[in-house]
């Protein structure tokens, strides 16, 4: 993983304030070492985070270092990507997607600020 990555590597002793608590959508990336699809999502989940930047979190869990969580999660494959909003999960992906997916799914996490009708008066 390169020192520039925008997401936060998530732990046991983190995940409570950097997901639960969070003021913004938080996606986690539930994954493992030895999962092939997990290191092919992996360039996606990069390109995730730094789009949105500043407006939604972006974490990795690796499963195999944090299976209690896996566990309080039900993940039952990987990778997972799970969509938290106010500390609740909202959606979910499992398995590879197109990252318009993803993107589509923290989009519809996020409020709708920029709507011109409200400031067309």
């Amino acid at each position: 993983m390169s020192e520039n990555s925008k997401y936060v590597i998530l732990t046991e002793d983190n995940f409570e304030n950097e997901v639960v608590a969070s003021s913004v959508p938080v996606v986690v990336d539930f994954w493992a070492a030895w999962c092939g699809p997990c290191r092919m999502l992996n360039p996606l989940i990069e390109e995730l985070a730094a789009n949105f930047e500043g407006v939604a979190k972006v974490g990795k869990l690796n499963i195999d270092e944090y299976g209690q969580l896996a566990n309080q999660y039900k993940i039952q494959a990987v990778p997972t990507v799970l969509f938290f909003k106010d500390g609740q999960v909202v959606d979910q992906v499992v398995g590879v997607a197109p990252l318009a997916v993803f993107a589509a799914k923290v989009n519809d996490l996020l409020p709708q600020n920029n709507s011109t009708i409200e400031q067309a008066a």
